[in-house]
C-alpha cells in the first residue's frame, strides 16, 4: 500500500489510542491486531486496524489479559466473569464516594436555606483531598529536614531516582507516616521465597488470590518463579490500606516485569502502591496514566518532586536516565562506581 493521511505510523497511533508503542508492538506480537505495510514495508495503522487496537486498549483498561482480550475479540466469553467482578467493585466503590459527596453537598444547601452559611473550610471538603495533603514530614537524611507534602493520592505512585539519591530512604519514609501503610522489602527474597510460600500455605484465602494473579500474569507472557511469588504474597496481603514495594523487579525476566507492569495497572487494584522502580519494564514513562504520579529523587539531594510524564517537563529527562531495562540491569548488577586514588 501507498502511505496515506488515513494510515497512521505506530508512534502517532499509539498516541491517538493513549497507549505505549511497546503496547502496540506487544499486541501485535500476541496476534491481536496486525498492522499493515507500507510499500517501504513499514507499519501502519488504518481505520480498521485502529479501531481493533482501540478495542484491545480499552479491554486492557478493563483489567483483562491479553489472553482474555484475545477470547472476547474471538467471541469466546469463557473466563471473563472474575474481571468484570473486579470492575465491578471498583465502579461500586467509586460510586460510593460520588454518593458520600453528594450528601455533603445536600447538607450544605440545606445550611443555606436555614440561613447557616457554610464556612470555607467546608466549602474546601468539597474539593476532597486536595484541602490538606495527604501525607506530610520532615525528610530524613540525606536530606536536609526539610518539609515534604504530597497533596494526594494516586493509585500508583513511582518512586525513582539514582543510586545514593535516597529513594529507599524516602519510600521507608512514606511507609512509616501513611496511615496503615506496610513496607514490602527485599527480605522476600532473602530466602528464596520460602517464608512467602509458608504464608500462603497457611491462609487459602491469600492462595487463590496469588493463584488468580499470577495465572493473570502468566497469561500476559509472564514466568512464575519464587520471586514473582514472594512479590503476589505481598501484594495480595490482607492488611495494610497502602502498599510501598521495595524495587518489584528484582528476580523476574523482561516479560514477567512487562506483565506485572501491566498487573498493578489492572482496574481491580483497589488500594495505592507506591512502588520504587528502575526499570523501564515496570516503569513505561509512555504509558503513565492520569491516576499515577511519579516521584524523582534528584542526585543533588534536592527535596523529591513530582515529574510530569512527557518529554520536556521538568525532570522527564533525569528519570528516563534512571531507567533501565532487564537486560541492561542483569549486565550491570552487583557494579560500583569506583574513583581512583590520588597519585
Amino acid at each position: 500500500m501507498t502511505a496515506s493521511a488515513q494510515y497512521l505510523n505506530p508512534a502517532e497511533a499509539a498516541r491517538r489510542l493513549g497507549v505505549s508503542a511497546k503496547a502496540l508492538r506487544l499486541y501485535e506480537a500476541r496476534g491481536l491486531v496486525a498492522p499493515v505495510r507500507t510499500s517501504a514495508g513499514w507499519r501502519a495503522y488504518g481505520p480498521d486496524e485502529m479501531a481493533r487496537a482501540a478495542e484491545i486498549a480499552a479491554l486492557r483498561a478493563l483489567g483483562f489479559s491479553l489472553a482474555q482480550v484475545a477470547r472476547v475479540l474471538g467471541g469466546d466469553p469463557q473466563g471473563l466473569e472474575p474481571a468484570l467482578a473486579a470492575h465491578q467493585a471498583r465502579l461500586e466503590a467509586e460510586l460510593g464516594q460520588t454518593a458520600a459527596l453528594v450528601d455533603r453537598v445536600r447538607g450544605l444547601r440545606a445550611d443555606i436555606a436555614r440561613g447557616a452559611a457554610p464556612s470555607a473550610r467546608d466549602l474546601a471538603r468539597l474539593a476532597g483531598p486536595a484541602g490538606k495533603p495527604a501525607v506530610a514530614f520532615d525528610l530524613p537524611w540525606p536530606w536536609g529536614g526539610e518539609r515534604f507534602e504530597l497533596r494526594e493520592l494516586r493509585a500508583l505512585t513511582w518512586i525513582v531516582g539514582p543510586l545514593g539519591s535516597g529513594k529507599t530512604r524516602l519510600a521507608l519514609a512514606l511507609a512509616k507516616t501513611l496511615p496503615n501503610a506496610a513496607f514490602l522489602d527485599l527480605d522476600r527474597l532473602t530466602d528464596g521465597g520460602a517464608a512467602a510460600k509458608a504464608r500462603i500455605a497457611a491462609d487459602p484465602a491469600l492462595a487463590a488470590r496469588v493463584a488468580a494473579a499470577q495465572a493473570w500474569m502468566v497469561e500476559d507472557g509472564a514466568t512464575p518463579s519464587d520471586a514473582l511469588t514472594a512479590l503476589l504474597a505481598g501484594l495480595e496481603a490482607d492488611g495494610p490500606d497502602i502498599l510501598v514495594v521495595d524495587i518489584p523487579e528484582l528476580g523476574l525476566d523482561e516479560p514477567t516485569q512487562e506483565a506485572l507492569s501491566a498487573h498493578l495497572r489492572r482496574g481491580s487494584r483497589t488500594r495505592p502502591l507506591f512502588v520504587l522502580t528502575r526499570s523501564c519494564a515496570i516503569l513505561d514513562l509512555a504509558a503513565v496514566g492520569s491516576d499515577e504520579a511519579i516521584l524523582l529523587c534528584p542526585a543533588n539531594h534536592h527535596p523529591p518532586m513530582l515529574v510530569a510524564p512527557y518529554p520536556g517537563a521538568p525532570g522527564y529527562e533525569a528519570v528516563a536516565t534512571c531507567l533501565a531495562s532487564a537486560e541492561v540491569r542483569a549486565r550491570t548488577e552487583g557494579m560500583i562506581a569506583v574513583r581512583p586514588a590520588a597519585a
